[in-house]
């Protein structure tokens, strides 16, 4: 039975996809689940039309994601911490630290998209990086001051 995939399926294909498979395995398991739908010109011309509004809406995303990402650029942040001998911080600058001055900023990201490049030990300039998209990142520079 031929079908077309709805869905990216490891040992079958990737959506859009047009594969012969068992007549059973199709009426058990892929179209139950919506994993698959019969192979015919009308569903053929259905899924392309999903196809490209989904294309659509990732290119929205991914220009959202650069506009942000210059925002982010521009920024830098400036964290102030109590310091002991040879400048060295009291515990470390964290993601959740870095997530709120961010928002100060007017930079809504969660800390789950930020990675702190090196460990932030010590008084002076680091650099940190936002995940926004899996195309599109951005490095700001992080500022650690004495108290």
């Amino acid at each position: 039975m031929k079908v077309i995939l709805s869905q990216n399926i490891a040992s079958l294909g990737t959506m859009g996809d047009i594969v012969n498979v068992k007549n059973g395995y199709a009426r058990n398991y892929l179209l139950p689940r919506g994993f698959a739908f019969i192979s015919s010109d009308r569903n053929k011309a259905n899924l392309d039309h999903q196809l490209g509004v989904i294309e659509r809406r990732k290119a929205k995303v991914l220009a959202q994601a650069k506009t942000v990402a210059a925002q982010i650029e521009k920024t830098s942040v400036t964290v102030t911490k109590p310091v002991g001998e040879n400048e060295r911080i009291f515990g470390s600058v964290t993601a959740a630290e870095l997530e709120e001055l961010l928002t100060q900023e007017g930079i809504k990201i969660s800390k789950k998209d930020i990675n702190i490049l090196e460990d932030i030990k010590k008084v002076g300039v680091y650099s940190a990086e936002v995940k926004l998209h899996p195309e599109v990142s951005a490095k700001f520079k992080v500022w650690v001051v004495a108290q």
